[in-house]
C-alpha cells in the first residue's frame, strides 16, 4: 500500500499527516518528515506503538522546533484514536466523510 495524507484536528490546529504503511498492520505517522510515531489495530483499539518497536528506516524521528511555529503533536490516546479513524476512512475507501 502506498502512503497517503490525513487531516486531523489539533488543538485551534488542522495538521496534515503521511500515513507510511509497514509492517504487521502497522502504520507510521510523519509529520514534516520526520516520524512522530506509529499507530496499530489491536483487536478494535488503535493503539500507539512504542518507539523502541518503529523501524525508522531513512527518516529521522520528530523533534519539535518551538521556533517553528508549527504544534508538537503528541500521540497521545485522543489523538491515536482520531489517526485511527482516519486511516479507517481511507482503507474503507470513504476519505470524503
Amino acid at each position: 500500500m502506498e502512503p497517503f495524507n490525513i487531516k486531523i484536528g489539533y488543538g485551534v490546529n488542522e495538521v496534515t499527516l503521511t500515513i507510511l504503511p509497514a509492517d504487521n498492520d502497522c502504520y507510521k505517522v510523519i509529520y514534516s518528515g520526520a516520524i512522530i510515531g506509529a499507530v496499530k489495530l489491536d483487536i478494535d483499539c488503535w493503539e500507539s506503538v512504542p518507539e523502541e518497536d518503529i523501524v525508522a528506516g531513512d527518516l529521522p524521528f520528530y523533534k519539535h522546533n518551538l521556533s517553528s511555529g508549527k504544534p508538537n503533536i503528541i500521540l497521545n490516546e485522543a489523538t491515536v484514536d482520531e489517526i485511527g479513524d482516519e486511516i479507517e476512512h481511507i482503507l474503507r475507501g470513504d476519505e470524503d466523510l
